[in-house]
Parts: C-alpha cells; sequence; structure tokens
C-alpha cells in the first residue's frame, strides 16, 4: 500500500480543508473525503 495516505480527513468544509492542508504542508499525504460535490 504505498499509495496509502498518511492521513484521512473527513470533510471538505473549512476546519477539514485547513486542516488538510496544514497536513500537505507539513509534508504528509493526506485525503479529504467529502460528501457533496463542489465545482
Amino acid at each position: 500500500m504505498r499509495d496509502a495516505p498518511d492521513v484521512l480527513v473527513i470533510g471538505g468544509g473549512p476546519a477539514g480543508s485547513v486542516a488538510a492542508t496544514l497536513l500537505a504542508d507539513a509534508g504528509h499525504r493526506v485525503l479529504v473525503l467529502e460528501r457533496e460535490r463542489f465545482p
């Protein structure tokens, strides 16, 4: 599983987006799961 993310963030709202961005900036591989569809 070399493509597996280090962190899974559930929810791409404001808090999830900021958390994912900060974690990615720190060098973690992040996967964000969001139920809604955004354009």
